[in-house]
């Protein structure tokens, strides 16, 4: 059985603060059998609230166990979107670019999609404003709900724990 990665090179994993050479030998060496839960110790760490956080979700986002036995997607700063099982899109902020000038703000001239074809979505988070996401996409393309994890095939199956559940609330 493999050692356990020092803390120091979880963190940077998280950071994504490694070099490519160690990302390569984290990525093709037997996995330590409690990474997922060191990875999760060190996000954990680093938000404000005290929800557990059942599985990193994206970037900033999270699903966490709340009190009262659901699962919802929270970001960093506390915002809490929608159940975990629902499109968090639909709660987020959203800018959207579809015009010459739009896309200007952001693309030198002549290297953006044509804004008659194509628009770009910015997702931000409603409490502080993170940038979330981006698509770009055909005007009139619906909201897509790209991800919905398998948390109960994830804890049983792969890593054999049980899922982390929230303190109730006491009265």
């Amino acid at each position: 059985m493999p050692e356990s990665y020092p803390r120091e090179h979880i963190e940077d994993l998280v950071d994504d603060n490694l070099e490519w050479n160690q990302l390569h030998d984290m990525m093709s060496d037997f996995k330590d059998a409690d990474r997922f839960q060191q990875v999760r110790d060190v996000l954990q760490e680093r938000v404000d609230w005290d929800d557990p956080i059942i599985i990193p979700y994206a970037d900033h986002l999270y699903v966490v166990a709340k009190p009262d036995n659901r699962w919802v997607i929270k970001c960093d700063c506390g915002h809490e979107f929608c159940e975990h099982d629902e499109n968090w899109k639909m709660d987020a902020l959203i800018n959207v670019r579809d015009s010459e000038e739009a896309y200007l703000e952001i693309y030198p001239e002549d290297m953006h999609p044509h804004p008659d074809y194509m628009e770009l979505r910015e997702f931000f988070c409603p409490g502080c404003n993170t940038l979330l996401e981006v698509t770009n996409v055909m005007p009139g393309y619906p909201l897509i709900h790209e991800f919905e994890p398998d948390i109960e095939t994830f804890y049983s199956e792969w890593i054999e724990e049980p899922i982390p559940t929230a303190e109730p609330e006491s009265a």
